[in-house]
């Protein structure tokens, strides 16, 4: 690894050559470029830094920075367009056929990376997953892999268990296990590494999170928006693939697992592959009572998902496929024993929310009437901020009447440090080479051994997904998901 240089304001500054490969593609465009500028005006980016962008496009140099200047100007200050100037002079671009008969792109990869073999190269992979382990072999072919190269992964890593572990295999037969960040975008939100913060450099809630207090936990992953263009790839994947078997088990990773022996990179992703492995399989006919999935049709002026506008036509695929689901899941150890951990993402949904709700137990014996338990609200999206929901006494004479109210830390609130964006921790991560906030090998492959065995018992339902309204909370086998124990989901508005 090449030695870090410091800036004054941000900590230390990594030197690196950035390849990305699908590098003109919307992820690019949206996520990483703008990332990536905000890192380099925040001083994270040594002046030697340079981000080459590898796709099938035949630019120049020039050509790509126009592009990226066109399509994420909008997103710049006015205040900073010398910054900016200066960050489109890192970008470069090469034009590479990864799987194809022409090899000159290689070549041409080779010469700009030329001199530089002591640098660390990042090699971030913003590409379907069947391009990963090609694009891994033909980098090696090249001679580009060199000891202080890392390779980074991007979400989904296969559409089951056997094709994960295909994509572990190709990948892992060029890098080692060290070199390989899958990345999890919602590892970097700041309430996620608070999540950490809270629990373990707190004196008052670690005696309390258990099962002797905690009733249940709800993980909630919740968007406003549908699938407009996009059913070709979500016929194939679905809410579960797509949202429950990385983001919300990597959430659910992160409150259920047992306190590190210390703040290490590997000590805390040994814990959260205990979790994984603590699961409670769902098969066969406990799949129907544990879980729901559920499809949004037409309401409000909003179009159902077969109705969306599409690049492919509607298959019998497209009518099975699910736009949401709920999950009651538990984790089977001394900890968590008895206390279930709801799991619920859906599409076309009333608002846009992630967030994750500790619903704490009812104090052994009342006093006070009208009085509920106390909460913990996380919440990712839209505003990252954690409440605390305690009782207190509204202000007046007479009966004592109790009121729920929330300590609220909210990040932009109470900070005056711009909170970053996820991929901004992350890709800062990548370059220091942390891999604290990626996936192991071991992680990805038990989420799927969880997931897998839930996938095959819809394949096998004849049943379609159950209907819901778009713009609603979901269909109505959610509801009863939580409400044959007495409980309900948290709907709370901002």
């Amino acid at each position: 690894m090449s030695s870090p240089t410091s800036s004054p304001t941000s900590g230390p500054a990594y030197a690196a050559d950035l390849v990305v490969f699908g590098g003109t593609g919307d992820l690019s465009m949206r996520k990483l470029i703008p990332a990536l500028y905000h890192s380099d005006r925040d001083g994270r980016l040594a002046p030697e830094t340079r981000v080459i962008a590898m796709s099938r496009g035949g630019l120049t140099d020039d050509d790509f920075r126009g592009k990226v200047d066109a399509e994420v100007r909008d997103q710049i200050p006015v205040d900073d367009m010398a910054l900016w100037q200066r960050f489109l002079g890192r970008l470069h671009h090469v034009s590479v056929d990864v799987g194809g008969a022409d090899r000159s792109g290689w070549g041409a990869l080779t010469r700009l990376l030329a001199g530089h073999e002591q640098r660390d190269r990042v090699f971030y992979l913003a590409s379907p997953p069947r391009t990963f382990g090609p694009f891994c072999r033909e980098l090696d072919e090249a001679g580009l892999v060199t000891p202080q190269s890392r390779v980074v992964l991007e979400k989904p890593l296969g559409h089951d268990l056997p094709s994960a572990q295909s994509i572990n295999d190709e990948v892992g037969a060029i890098f080692d296990e060290r070199q390989i960040f899958r990345i999890d975008h919602y590892l970097g939100k700041e309430t996620v590494q608070n999540l950490l913060v809270l629990r373990f450099a707190n004196a008052f809630l670690e005696p309390i999170w258990n099962s002797l207090w905690i009733d249940h936990v709800q993980i909630t992953a919740a968007e406003t928006v549908g699938t407009p263009g996009r059913r070709g790839y979500y016929d194939h994947a679905g809410a579960l693939r797509d949202m429950v078997q990385n983001h919300l088990l990597q959430l659910l990773t992160l409150t259920a697992m047992e306190p590190p022996a210390r703040n290490d990179r590997e000590a805390i992703r040994d814990e959260k592959v205990k979790v994984l492995q603590s699961l409670r399989p769902i098969a066969g006919g406990e799949v129907e009572r544990f879980t729901v999935r559920g499809q949004y049709v037409e309401a409000g002026g909003m179009p159902g998902y077969l109705d969306e506008p599409a690049s492919t036509p509607t298959t019998e695929m497209s009518r099975r496929v699910e736009t949401f689901t709920a999950i009651r899941a538990e984790v089977k150890n001394w900890r968590w024993a008895g206390v279930p951990f709801y799991l619920r993402t859906g599409k076309r949904m009333p608002y846009r929310r992630s967030e994750i709700v500790v619903q704490f137990k009812d104090v052994p014996h009342s006093i006070f009437p009208g009085g509920t338990p106390n909460r913990l609200v996380l919440r990712l999206q839209p505003e990252e901020g954690i409440e605390l929901h305690i009782m207190a006494k509204e202000p007046g004479a007479g009966e004592v009447t109790l009121k729920p109210v929330p300590l609220s830390l909210s990040f932009g609130k109470t900070f005056t440090t711009r909170v970053p964006e996820a991929y901004e921790r992350l890709l800062t991560d990548v370059l220091a080479g942390n891999p604290t906030l990626f996936m192991r090998r071991d992680e990805v492959e038990a989420a799927w051994r969880w997931v897998d065995p839930i996938l095959d018992a819809w394949k096998a339902d004849r049943a379609l997904p159950e209907p819901y309204p778009a713009g609603t909370t979901g269909p109505a086998g959610a509801h009863e998901l939580l409400g044959r124990s007495g409980r309900a989901w948290h709907e709370e508005e901002l």
